[in-house]
């Protein structure tokens, strides 16, 4: 949906500098070429990174939890031990 959004913006912005000018062609190929290259790029929306920060975020904290209560559980081992 970005890649989207910006590949139009983009390409409206070209279409007003070559409207006037005889690149038409120009314009359809570097249009492709965007296209293309905006493809290739592999691309996340705002949204979609926000979400998986948002699960990392959450994951570390679980992680950190988890941790603390393995430790709580190996120093209680260790007093047993002792």
């Amino acid at each position: 949906m970005l890649k989207q959004k910006l590949f139009d913006d983009v390409a409206s912005r070209i279409a007003e500098l070559l409207a006037n000018s005889p690149a038409k062609d120009m314009e359809k190929n570097l249009r492709a070429m965007l296209t293309s290259s905006f493809a290739r790029l592999d691309l996340v929306t705002r949204e979609e990174f926000e979400i998986q920060a948002a699960l990392l975020a959450r994951c570390q904290e679980r992680l950190a939890s988890l941790e603390a209560r393995l430790d709580a559980l190996a120093a209680g081992q260790r007093g047993e031990e002792n």
